[in-house]
């Protein structure tokens, strides 16, 4: 599954990096989008989602809201099959915007859907 994660980050500390790792443990091709960072534990990091020339499948997201309202455009226009707002990730109005063009959203966390076996 192709992973494009929204608001990747470098820190080891940052649950977006803890995501970023254990994708990866779980088999999945994972696509990081930060403006500064160039590459994190050796995989290319993207500066913008319109970068990503591959299917992504699910989107996550570690952005506020308004950095995700910023972005929404390009996240709709990757078609993704799914939207996971993780917490503190919450927007409702991109929820609504991708729920509309038949995509799929959950409010959870990636972590506890990857250890749980949700994911």
């Amino acid at each position: 599954m192709n992973v494009a994660i929204i608001g990747a980050s470098d820190k080891p500390h940052r649950y977006s990096y803890m995501a970023l790792q254990r994708l990866r443990a779980a088999g999945h091709n994972v696509y990081p989008v930060h403006k500064v960072h160039k590459e994190i534990e050796g995989v290319k990091v993207y500066n913008s989602i319109s970068d990503i020339k591959e299917q992504i499948d699910t989107v996550t997201l570690y952005v506020n809201s308004e950095v995700s309202d910023s972005l929404a455009n390009e996240i709709l226009a990757l078609r993704p099959r799914r939207i996971i707002f993780n917490p503190g990730a919450e927007n409702y109005s991109l929820r609504d915007l991708a729920e509309k063009q038949g995509i799929d959203t959950v409010f959870a966390c990636t972590l506890v859907l990857l250890s749980t076996g949700q994911f």
